[in-house]
């Protein structure tokens, strides 16, 4: 397995680079992806570091780029992906770059500046057409009427109108304004000017047809022209100011049909002329950023590159004569050469003639955690990763992970129907992968689905697998191989009229049973009365056996923790004991369920003690009296032994290793505590004179501190331990119990959502049925796939997880480590897509 078993041996070391080298180096370094570097100067403010102006220069060409992709995307230009990886760029080139965003910049904005200006002068001439041409209409329509009027009462109107007659020595006129506004403040707009006015004034308004476009927003508008006919300055005035407060735009409108029809003209003349400047504008637009979008993802790259080339180097020290930056780093030891490798080809490119140097160095400092993955692992060692980071080289569940967590996804989920599907899915996804990389970035929920492809197909394929030990395929059994039952003196009428028949194997005038079912369960159980009863006794039972047998294996991983730390203390005290307190509680226990099921038939199993009362009588040590009712000769003295060798493994656990602490202090001999290894109480490590203890691994050789020897505590800190593990071992166990559970609800809800919802179609014949069914099967495929795979699959999932974290990891894994997260542009590249 690898570095996946345990974490890579890692390695502090320590940089020296010349000034005029680092920064290719670092670049090198970046694109090899191998070395995390740690901060030297960390009580240094941000603002006052080396190279924070090239960090500020670097913020303002991304603000720049961002500035351009926006406008990019507002225009609906696709921006062009060729996968290309450009290396950093040199420092000379970076002036390059910044003189090329500034260009850029400034011409788009000089652009949008001019556009947007021509775009509202353009709004305000299409606004003033629409108003010449309905204000012509509204006069032609006034006109109308007046004409069809009687002829003495339009003589004495018209005269009204044109102020022919006066009125205490003062000429009528009316005045008019007229104008433009929103369409949705048009009704508040009406009765503002009647309440404000007492109803002295008459508004007309028609709404323009087509939508105007905002020229800052780029929204599109509905508006209405509007007209009102007023009398006297002191209600102009009003009107103006009603009009000003709902932004309504007024527009000067001639009182004569020939100005009006003149001025129509000179308006359409200059939209022509405005509407070729604007084309001309959009097209000089559109070829800039055309431009842009071909190189922009080349841009964010190497701005990117250079911003974080800048940003390392600010981690870096200085020495004394600010020729040589010195920086320290944590590596792979298994990677060294290549580190090396990189460090001597950016020298080269720099044309440094002084070679960058790497030392190794001793350190106290725990390192860091460095799992090599692929895109298959990764997906498992993050569902670690949740839990807690690996200390380091402590034992990985991930490998182990790979199998059992969709293995035991697929004994809760276990259905070949539905396990078909999400396998499909899964495989869609790994068949499809490359083209689905870059695709839905933005959505989590995708994210987290494409993330876990792998999981999805062997979560699918596991449940194929249980599906057809369960012969469960959407709730219905498949007869590949035929029924091992024969029916004697039992019609095919009678099954059809009874439904379900309960199925007894001692009934041998009726049931004559053949040999077993080749794979999985017998089909006839799915019609059978006693169905549940069976399928519970057979899962439950079988949710125990895994339990105890994953519980086990975790205890057996912990001895390989002791044993690569050299704590063979945790070995005689630690494993052990748990070992046997498990083996002999509920190891025995699945003995027994192995052994009744081999010792007694279907003819003597109603002979067969109750499992539940024997290992309750095997605490109380109460016996049966006749030695029919043993499961076995010797039982009673096997299980008080069993008991006494459990209840003898919690002192053992409890006082063994106190003892050698405290034997250990007595004789003058160091206490020490080592933080790699996995367990977290004290590591002894016996230094007599003139003989020294074994290396520990890499990086944990040097990472001892010297305790002051406190047993009271040590005895409260070993007692919770002790007491959390024994009682752990009972409920983590009946915790394995949810597999039972979850796949028996899961079994009930795909029964019941085939007989309420695809059994109403098959129900009907001929081509009613045909049709019905049709009607019914998008209901049920929605309904399996929101509830069954979807809510159950999700459901299934987190109680794998919790088995995964609690019942099985707590018996060997600590998780107290902290990740290895390198210097790595590839790594930087994804965070930002």
């Amino acid at each position: 397995m690898g570095s996946l078993f345990r974490s890579e041996e890692m390695t502090l070391a320590q940089l020296f680079l010349q000034s005029e080298a680092a920064y290719a180096c670092v670049s090198e370094l970046g694109e090899l992806g191998l070395v995390q570097f740690r901060d030297l100067n960390p009580d240094v403010n941000a603002f006052q570091r080396k190279f924070v102006n090239e960090v500020r220069r670097c913020d303002e060409m991304e603000r720049k780029l961002r500035f351009l992709e926006k406008e990019i995307r507002k225009a609906g230009i696709p921006i062009v992906d060729t996968g290309e990886n450009p290396d950093a760029p040199p420092p000379r080139e970076m002036i390059d770059l910044e003189a090329t965003f500034e260009k850029l910049e400034n011409e788009m904005k000089e652009v949008n500046t001019n556009q947007e200006a021509l775009k509202r002068n353009f709004l305000e001439l299409t606004e003033l057409k629409h108003i010449l041409r309905k204000t012509q209409s509204f006069f032609e329509e006034a006109e109308f009427h007046h004409q069809m009027q009687d002829p003495a009462l339009a003589e004495e109107s018209h005269a009204l109108l044109l102020g022919d007659e006066e009125r205490g020595g003062q000429p009528m006129r009316l005045g008019f304004v007229a104008g433009v506004i929103n369409r949705e403040r048009l009704p508040t707009f009406e009765r503002m000017l009647w309440r404000a006015c007492r109803g002295n004034v008459f508004l007309r308004q028609t709404e323009i047809e087509t939508p105007l476009e905002d020229p800052v927003t780029g929204d599109q508008v509905h508006k209405c022209v509007f007209i009102i006919f007023f009398q006297g300055d002191q209600l102009k005035s009003r009107v103006k100011k009603i009009c000003e407060g709902f932004r309504a735009t007024l527009y000067p409108c001639p009182e004569t049909p020939a100005e009006r029809r003149e001025m129509a003209i000179g308006v359409m003349t200059r939209i022509e002329d405005l509407q070729t400047v604007l084309n001309q504008t959009q097209d000089h637009r559109h070829r800039v950023l055309v431009s842009a979008a071909k190189n922009i993802r080349v841009w964010f790259i190497k701005a990117r590159k250079i911003k974080a080339i800048y940003h390392t180097l600010n981690l870096f020290n200085l020495d004394v004569t600010q020729k040589c930056l010195i920086a320290e780093c944590w590596c792979p030891v298994a990677d060294l050469e290549r580190i090396q490798l990189a460090l001597r080809r950016g020298t080269e490119h720099s044309g440094s003639s002084v070679p960058s140097i790497l030392n190794r160095m001793t350190t106290k400092q725990a390192p860091p955690t460095y799992h090599k993955t692929n895109k298959f692992t990764s997906a498992f060692q993050a569902i670690v990763d949740s839990y807690g980071v690996a200390s380091y080289c402590e034992v990985n569940p991930a490998p182990f992970t790979i199998i059992t967590f969709p293995f035991l996804f697929a004994v809760m989920f276990g259905d070949a129907g539905h396990g078909l599907i999400m396998a499909l899915f899964g495989l869609w996804m790994v068949w499809r992968e490359k083209q689905l990389m870059n695709q839905r970035k933005d959505d989590g929920t995708w994210a987290i689905f494409f993330g876990g492809r792998y999981i999805i197909l062997l979560m699918g394929a596991f449940s194929i697998y249980t599906g057809f030990i369960y012969n469960d395929f959407f709730s219905k059994s498949l007869n590949i191989f035929g029924s091992s039952w024969s029916m004697a003196n039992i019609s095919d009428e009678d099954i059809e009229k009874y439904d379900m028949i309960e199925l007894d194997p001692n009934v041998t005038s009726i049931y004559k049973p053949r040999s077993p079912y080749p794979f999985g369960l017998d089909p006839i159980w799915n019609m059978a009365e006693n169905k549940i009863t069976f399928l519970n006794s057979f899962k439950m039972k079988m949710s125990v056996i895994l339990g105890v047998l994953q519980m086990s294996f975790g205890i057996c991983l912990s001895l390989s923790n002791y044993r690569f730390f050299k704590d063979p203390v945790s070995s005689v005290s630690v494993f052990i004991p748990q070992l046997l307190f498990l083996l002999c509680i509920f190891g025995y226990m699945v003995a027994i369920i192995f052994y009744k099921w081999i010792a007694y038939d279907a003819s003597i199993s109603y002979k067969a003690p109750s499992l539940l009362i024997t290992m309750i009588n095997m605490f109380l040590f109460k016996f049966p009296e006749s030695q029919d009712d043993y499961l076995y000769s010797g039982q009673k003295g096997f299980q008080i032994f069993l008991v006494l060798l459990a209840v003898a493994c919690v002192p053992c656990m409890l006082f063994i290793k106190p003892y050698f602490a405290w034997r250990a202090h007595k004789s003058g001999k160091r206490t020490v505590r080592v933080n790699g290894a996995a367990e977290d109480t004290a590591v002894i490590m016996d230094q007599d004179e003139g003989e020294m203890p074994p290396p520990p691994p890499e990086g944990v050789s040097g990472h001892k501190e010297e305790e002051e020897f406190d047993i009271g505590e040590l005895l409260i800190y070993q007692a919770i331990h002790t007491i959390e593990f024994c009682l752990g071992c009972i409920s983590h166990t009946a915790s394995y119990l949810r597999l039972w559970a979850l796949s028996l609800a899961h079994a009930q809800l795909s029964e019941v959502l085939w007989s309420m919802v695809l059994h109403i179609g098959l129900g009907f014949q001929g081509w009613v049925g045909a049709v019905v069914t049709t009607l019914v099967f998008p209901a049920f495929a929605v309904l399996t796939i929101a509830i069954l795979l979807v809510m159950e699959g999700l459901s299934a999932f987190l109680h794998a997880l919790r088995l995964h974290w609690v019942e099985f990891q707590s018996k060997f894994y600590k998780g107290e480590g902290h990740q290895f997260v390198p210097f790595s542009f590839e790594a930087l590249m994804e965070d930002h897509n």
